[in-house]
């Protein structure tokens, strides 16, 4: 698959050639046509086959990375991106074969995509390119604009019946394959006349109550049943594990009735496990009444250069703030440091060597996130500005802008903003001009009561509706919440957010214009998708640096300038 040679002399039938000026300068296809065996040499994959000794494919690097690039930018399943291959005079460009070229079969690619995941260097396309881009002087500012898009995934959100029923199948087909006679066992204490082995819904009167409450606790039961066989034997590793999905599964939406029976919760569990097919997906809400299911592709973005910087994925409902730290990780000294050492190995070689060779689980959504280094100023929206966030990111040695939302009284009253308060004496002031004490809380912060003023003040009618009268609740980070409204108000602050802030907002529309990989979840799986998710914006960044100008002369990577 990496080992093959490419074909450096140009002939009559060549793609490139045959298509000449109808292959628009400034364009993705052009610039791998032009430099594509600069970026992905022969040897550029070969650490993926060290486990081979013969029977490897013959394809050559460059066309495997261009394939995976092209279909990233086009969003294209592997079928459609093969035939592109077989049929595009573009991609055959790009790609640097001949007219007559054939193509390989789709599985290849799903191979590749394999083999990377388990390598050293698993983001290796999107860091080379990007470590291209700063070979060019591209990347060198210090803003980062952060901001996140839903992935939808790419299986069928199940209801709790089908997920129950799902999960006891899924156990015994693993348990029969790994021990016949564990599969008999589990088999026999399963009391519903239903012997699993077709996937789907079980029949039911679904509109008689009676009939669907039955089903769920025999559904239930079973499951109980089944985990009861299981308890304290020593499992193969995937009978575990479908054990322990369907321990989950009879957990998570079911509840005692008070008759003995099992039912429905009357709630939605924390963290629900959507679906038995894709684990990992989750429900997610980009607003209080927008939903979806799946994943967040969060992305870090340059506004200067309009190049992606870092790249993350998390389940749909982890918040924002806990991506930061993946996305503000300061690569640019490994970028250089990689880029050097192969440059130097590549002037070993001839003009057609490799010489940008350079520079690679879900996240809980409770586990506190990790700091990231420092020395960027960051430009996020609210997701980013709650207290804890702002205080890390600060500390870290940030600057950040992000916009913390105005407080706001669900009954229209006065709001907490109304009040003025001055944590250095130690005391709130209300509009009407009474002031009492912050009585301080175990935990920090506190709150301020102002019983003793409500009783008969004028403006109780637009402050409260409480009996005890108002009080205030202070915010253990009150100082940095106030500290961040007050910067708010800075022209300069506002200049700045309103110049920088957009540029993520049309790097995410780029993002996500093609349906499969970029709004739409090719796979399965928190690190399945970040390779997609990696190939896009190399794919992006190449076309980007493309627009730019970017070409390959004797001091190394430069730009041709706009005009």
């Amino acid at each position: 698959m990496a080992v093959g040679r490419a074909q450096n002399q140009i002939r009559f039938d060549d793609a490139a050639a045959l298509l000449g000026e109808r292959l628009p300068v400034g364009s993705v296809y052009h610039l791998l046509a032009q430099h594509g065996q600069r970026l992905f040499g022969d040897d550029y994959f070969a650490d993926l086959f060290t486990d081979s000794v013969k029977g490897r494919p013959t394809i050559p690097a460059r066309v495997v990375a261009t394939v995976l690039l092209l279909q990233a930018y086009e969003g294209l399943s592997d079928r459609e991106a093969v035939e592109h291959l077989a049929f595009d005079l573009r991609w055959k460009a790009a790609a640097g074969l001949a007219v007559d070229a054939e193509a390989f079969h789709p599985t290849v690619l799903v191979g590749m995509r394999n083999r990377l995941r388990a390598s050293d260097r698993p983001r290796r396309l999107h860091e080379d390119v990007r470590a291209v881009a700063r070979s060019a002087g591209l990347l060198r500012g210090r803003k980062r604009v952060i901001d996140s898009t839903p992935l939808f995934d790419a299986v069928a959100t199940q209801d709790t019946v089908t997920q129950l029923r799902a999960a006891i199948r899924k156990l015994l087909t693993l348990a029969d394959i790994a021990d016949p006679a564990l599969a008999a066992a589990v088999g026999a204490v399963l009391l519903r006349d239903d012997d699993y082995a077709t996937p789907g819904k079980p029949p039911c009167d679904w509109d008689d109550r009676a009939a669907r409450d039955a089903l769920v606790d025999a559904l239930v039961r079973d499951c109980l049943a089944a985990l009861g066989v299981l308890q304290g034997r020593e499992l193969p590793r995937p009978v575990a594990e479908a054990a322990e999905l369907l321990a989950l599964v009879a957990g998570q939406d079911v509840e005692p009735a008070g008759d003995g029976s099992f039912r429905i919760a009357r709630k939605v569990a924390r963290d629900r496990m959507i679906s038995t097919v894709d684990t990992q997906a989750r429900h997610g809400h980009k607003s209080r009444n927008r939903t979806f299911d799946g994943y967040k592709a969060h992305l870090a973005v340059d506004p200067d250069d309009e190049l992606i910087d870092e790249v993350a994925v998390t389940a749909a409902n982890t918040p924002d703030r806990h991506a930061v730290a993946d996305l503000l990780t300061d690569t640019d000294q490994h970028d250089t440091d990689q880029h050097d050492s192969d440059q130097h190995d590549s002037d070993q070689h001839d003009s057609d060597a490799s010489p940008a060779d350079v520079g690679q689980d879900q996240q809980s959504t409770t586990a506190e996130p990790a700091a990231p280094e420092a020395g960027r100023e960051v430009f996020g929206d609210s997701a980013y500005a709650d207290a804890a966030t702002l205080d890390r990111l600060h500390q870290a040695g940030h600057t950040v802008h992000a916009k913390v939302p105005p407080t706001r009284n669900s009954r229209g009253l006065f709001s907490k903003d109304r009040f003025g308060i001055d944590l250095a004496a130690g005391t709130v002031t209300c509009p009407a001009g009474h002031t009492a004490p912050i009585q301080p809380a175990r935990t920090g912060g506190g709150s301020a009561s102002f019983t003793a003023h409500c009783a008969g003040c004028p403006l109780r009618r637009q402050c409260t509706t409480a009996k005890t009268g108002r009080s205030i609740t202070i915010h253990p980070r009150e100082a940095t919440l106030q500290n961040a409204r007050a910067a708010q108000h800075d022209p300069a602050w506002q200049t700045a957010y309103r110049a920088n802030r957009p540029t993520v907002e049309r790097k995410i529309a780029h993002f996500v214009r093609r349906r499969w990989g970029g709004r739409n979840a090719r796979c399965r799986g928190t690190t399945r998708i970040l390779t997609d998710v990696l190939t896009r914006a190399a794919a992006l960044n190449l076309a980007r640096l493309a627009t730019l100008g970017l070409h390959h002369q004797p001091t190394g990577w430069a730009l041709t300038p706009a005009g």
